[in-house]
């Protein structure tokens, strides 16, 4: 699964960047759970983690199974937490907790409130293959009917969530193992639609395994998606830069955003992951790759942590090992600042429906 290849020339890519970042309105806002922020001012951004996955109806009904027994305790750990990500110099943290991933908008609001930190959350379903039964028994008539799933990400986008004005201002989609299933390919596609009509970006999950971000990809571009406005998610987990390549050469960035989980054979290693991020830098792809941990600050899913090996997976391994990794590699300041703050900005610049 481990390949580290040569690879070519930069070929165009710049010459699409620069076209994108002169295009680019210096007043575009960017909905967070706080209110709208201007793009120019998000700073530094980690964008694919997970503050909360809760399951909303046992949070509900059994709060304490949910949050260990006292939730503010649990929410003032997570505030905590996110207090040593702003310490480290990051100013913004995508939520990529979508629904099926236990989003849970009150909570946010809630952290929020105790850390000057710009969150953005995200609209979009989680699933590997299966739905629930809502949307099973909801599915479109015909090809050209709008899918409820369709209509669902549109208003958290535009009208805000759980009765908040808190507005989602990404969508999240996934493919795993099981690939693009029927019901995956649905999802991809309203995703695609939401994103047609509101101008939000998409960020996804895949499985670099099965190269699924090409699948991904050839979807959405038979929806009309603007491959540019997509971040293909999890692929700093792939040290194949022939497939890493393809995915960026056909406009989309992708997410160097599971540093802190290094367990072999099934993740690369800190070295591995530092080494295929160089290259592809060195080879002029800097300004299409963003970087994250894709870490959880409190779950309900498991009664342990089922990672107990990852322990530097943490909202601030980026910035305390990361980064000082890719200077020691001759990675400019610049360069960084493309992975950190450029590229995010570059991602939610991109307005407006078509």
């Amino acid at each position: 699964m481990v390949v580290i290849a040569v690879p070519p020339g930069p070929g165009l890519r710049h010459r699409r960047t620069s076209a994108i970042v002169n295009a680019r309105s210096p007043m575009s806002t960017v909905s967070t759970v706080r209110g709208l922020v201007e793009v120019d001012e998000l700073g530094q951004a980690l964008m694919h983690e997970h503050i909360v996955n809760i399951n909303a109806e046992i949070s509900r009904d059994q709060p304490e199974l949910s949050w260990g027994g006292d939730r503010q305790l649990a929410l003032e750990a997570i505030a905590s937490k996110l207090r040593d990500v702003k310490a480290a110099g990051i100013d913004t943290i995508v939520d990529a907790t979508a629904i099926g991933h236990g989003r849970d908008i009150a909570a946010l609001r809630e952290i929020n409130a105790m850390v000057d930190l710009n969150i953005i959350v995200s609209t979009g379903i989680y699933t590997y293959d299966d739905l629930p039964f809502y949307f099973q028994y909801r599915a479109p008539a015909d090809a050209s009917a709008r899918d409820v799933m369709t209509e669902i990400f549109v208003r958290d986008i535009r009208d805000g969530i759980a009765g908040t004005d808190v507005r989602a201002a990404i969508i999240k989609v996934a493919t795993d193992l099981k690939g693009v299933t029927p019901n995956i390919e649905r999802i991809l596609r309203a995703a695609a639609r939401a994103h047609r009509e509101t101008g939000a970006p998409i960020t996804t999950h895949t499985q670099v395994s099965e190269r699924n971000g090409l699948d991904q990809q050839r979807i959405f571009k038979e929806e009309g998606v603007d491959l540019t406005r997509v971040i293909i998610g999890h692929s700093g987990d792939s040290t194949d830069l022939d497939y890493l390549r393809e995915l960026m050469d056909a406009g989309s960035m992708i997410g160097a955003d599971r540093f802190g989980l290094y367990m072999a054979p099934h993740f690369p290693s800190f070295e591995e992951r530092i080494e295929t991020l160089v290259r592809l830098i060195e080879a002029g792809y800097g300004d299409r790759i963003v970087l994250s941990h894709d870490y959880t600050a409190h779950s309900d899913w498991f009664l342990e942590n089922p990672l107990p090996v990852a322990s530097e997976w943490s909202f601030t391994h980026v910035s305390s090992a990361v980064i000082p990794a890719l200077r020691e590699r001759g990675v400019t300041e610049e360069q960084i600042d493309a992975l950190l703050v450029h590229n995010p900005r570059r991602v939610f610049a991109a307005q407006g429906a078509y």
